[in-house]
């Protein structure tokens, strides 16, 4: 692959966000229908053409349905149907998309800089452009499409673009090899998202409460960071990363969701060490004896932790500390299914076929691996309710929630970990998102 066809292929991928300004003037309608026209266009007209197929990468021509120039248009029309009243959250994850990720790899190629430590692959170089490329960006094309589409915060349009193309960058050094198109628009679009259910009144109202929790989440979460790192359930970088979720918890829903967020944690590292021995002679135990590092943290509580901390700012928090407990409760459930179907599942079969395979494979399961995961989130959503974090009525939501979520993980397991589409952390963090979104729409429908 030449630079300058790589060069050619970002900048076109960078001008094309320009087209996010016309979101200011298009209903969602008219839009989706320019997103449609464009993914035809790319997939069927534009390869006819000589000059344009360098816009191809090698191989892209053999298969163009998953060719990342067919892939952004459906991710724009994605953005679109998701939000079709709030055509400023799209116009700004698409901007992110466009001038974030082209950025990155324009440094990357030009700049030379140390490579990430989670992913040599991308360097620091490339990061810091995205984040500052996509904030400038997104935070530019917001403001232009909120003035015409209605009254949105000032605060909320300075604010969320830059955290969205700090956390979409993040995303997008991730080391696997699903598509950016994919990943970073509905990571930023997810993040400008959420912080709109952001109420400045109502997290002023919560202040007292913050600064009495503030000096507590600091002393527990420390200590037990340092124990966990003694008692070698954690890596250092794991402890730092895990203490920062638990002060997010803490602060966002008190002792009550710290108590579920360690109660999660253990129930998953006592079900890693059952039958430890076995699983290692077999060589499917965890590495480094189950300790658990920074991936390990963010992908089964970093969504938990998010909406935890989100509660404390909105009017009615209710679901999102409903979106706090089934996360924690599916992460969880699902490593305890995990960890007990390796160890004592006597039949492991592969969800997606139904074939017998050994135990620890991507995506299989078993009869005792499920049942232990259902009555893990039973008891865990059980202690939540207890603890006043949802109400009784919402357990079977949380449960049926958890035990969906984690089946969509084994069938993606067997499908795209294999290939290195997806790997455990990306999973587990997919696992624990659904989990959550399928909780609140079920409350939602039923209530």
């Amino acid at each position: 692959m030449s630079g300058s066809s790589e060069t050619g292929r970002q900048l076109v991928h960078i001008l094309v966000g320009g087209l996010s300004l016309l979101l200011r003037w298009l209903t969602w309608w008219q839009a989706a229908l320019v997103a449609i026209a464009a993914a035809l266009g790319n997939l069927f007209l534009l390869p006819r053409f000589a000059n344009s197929r360098r816009l191809f990468r090698p191989g892209d021509l053999d298969a163009p349905v998953g060719s990342g120039i067919v892939i952004y248009p459906l991710a724009v029309l994605g953005l679109i149907l998701c939000f079709p009243r709030r055509l400023d959250i799209a116009a700004g994850a698409w901007a992110i998309l466009a001038a974030g990720d082209g950025c990155a790899t324009l440094v990357g190629l030009r700049v030379r800089s140390p490579g990430l430590p989670w992913n040599p692959a991308k360097s620091v170089a490339g990061l810091v452009a995205f984040i500052v490329c996509g904030a400038i960006a997104s935070l530019a094309v917001v403001a232009w499409t909120t003035n015409a589409k209605g009254i949105v915060p000032w605060w909320w349009v300075l604010v969320a673009p830059p955290i969205a193309a700090i956390v979409a960058g993040f995303v997008e050094t991730a080391p696997i090899r699903l598509n950016d198109n994919i990943t970073v628009p509905a990571t930023a679009a997810l993040v400008l998202w959420s912080i709109s259910l952001f109420d400045v009144a109502a997290w002023r109202g919560t202040q007292p409460d913050l600064e009495a929790r503030l000096w507590p989440a600091l002393a527990i979460n420390a200590t037990v960071a340092f124990a966990g790192w003694l008692a070698r359930t954690v890596t250092a970088a794991g402890a730092v990363t895990g203490a920062v979720i638990g002060i997010a918890v803490y602060l966002g829903t008190g002792g009550a969701g710290w108590a579920l967020l360690f109660a999660a944690f253990a129930a998953a590292a006592i079900a890693t060490r059952l039958g430890y021995q076995r699983k290692m002679l077999v060589g499917i135990a965890e590495s480094g004896g189950g300790r658990r590092g920074t991936g390990n943290a963010i992908a089964n509580t970093g969504v938990a932790a998010w909406f935890a901390f989100l509660s404390a700012g909105m009017t009615d928090g209710h679901l999102a500390r409903l979106a706090m407990v089934a996360a924690l409760v599916t992460s969880s459930s699902d490593t305890v299914a995990s960890e007990i179907g390796k160890a004592w599942g006597k039949t492991t079969f592969l969800v997606t076929s139904l074939r017998r395979v050994r135990p620890g494979t991507s995506g299989a399961i078993s009869s005792e691996g499920t049942l232990a995961g259902i009555a893990a989130a039973l008891l865990l959503g059980a202690l939540a309710a207890w603890l006043s974090l949802i109400p009784i009525a919402w357990l079977a939501a949380v449960v049926i929630a958890a035990t969906i979520a984690s089946m969509v993980e084994s069938v993606l397991g067997a499908t795209l970990e294999g290939p290195g589409i997806l790997n455990n952390h990306a999973l587990n963090f997919i696992n624990s998102a659904i989990g959550a979104g399928l909780a609140v729409v079920m409350v939602r429908i039923l209530s």
